[in-house]
């Protein structure tokens, strides 16, 4: 079953012939939050000669590995290949290189970057992947408590809450749960509020 990582995590090795390689691993479920993410990097580490990056979505299915100057297939497919033999999805890895004055050969970089990718894998947390929908609640405001209550007993979270005449509820949803959210709340509101959820939305 496919996983994701719950955190970011940045982990440095020893370093490989005077070379530094520092990996930032961090949770991307679109390719924005990935190149956002990419982009912090840079910022954080501006004296970093390359920013080699991979990450895998899953909704829609993305895979993207990037040499940021490193000669071809020597940095980004070695990161793209640690997310993908631990089936890891929306997930992205940035390998920052701080040159130590020794080239390292492409057997090496590849050895270099993948290396580095995997041991901060090897510490992040993970979690199983899980499908998610979006949907939308709209209920009276007396209702607002026995709706969170609803909420709470299921995988869902807020995106973005409304409060208007009703409260307009826009929530991510595992799909598993839906159909046992959408029985809670008409329960929990007697049938005062209604839920309609939208294309899954990974």
């Amino acid at each position: 079953m496919a996983k994701t990582v719950t955190a970011k995590v940045r982990h440095e090795g020893g370093p490989i012939k005077g070379s530094r390689f520092i990996a930032t691993v961090v949770p991307a479920t679109d390719e924005e939050s990935a190149k956002q993410a990419l982009a912090v990097v840079r910022a954080e580490m501006p004296d970093a000669g390359h920013h080699c990056s991979a990450w895998r979505l899953a909704s829609p299915a993305i895979e993207r590995a990037s040499d940021d100057g490193e000669p071809g297939g020597s940095a980004g497919r070695p990161i793209l290949a640690q997310l993908t033999g631990r089936d890891l999805v929306d997930t992205a890895v940035i390998v920052s290189r701080f040159w130590g004055g020794t080239k390292l050969g492409v057997g090496g970089l590849a050895r270099a970057y993948g290396g580095a990718a995997g041991l901060a894998l090897d510490l992040a947390p993970l979690e199983q992947w899980v499908a998610r929908t979006a949907g939308v609640i709209i209920h009276e405001h007396g209702d607002t408590d026995a709706v969170v209550r609803a909420m709470s007993g299921v995988r869902s979270s807020d995106v973005d809450v409304v409060y208007a005449a009703t409260v307009t509820r826009h929530i991510e949803l595992a799909v598993d749960d839906v159909t046992e959210l959408t029985g809670a709340i008409a329960d929990a509101t007697a049938g005062r509020a209604s839920v309609n959820f939208g294309e899954d939305e990974g």
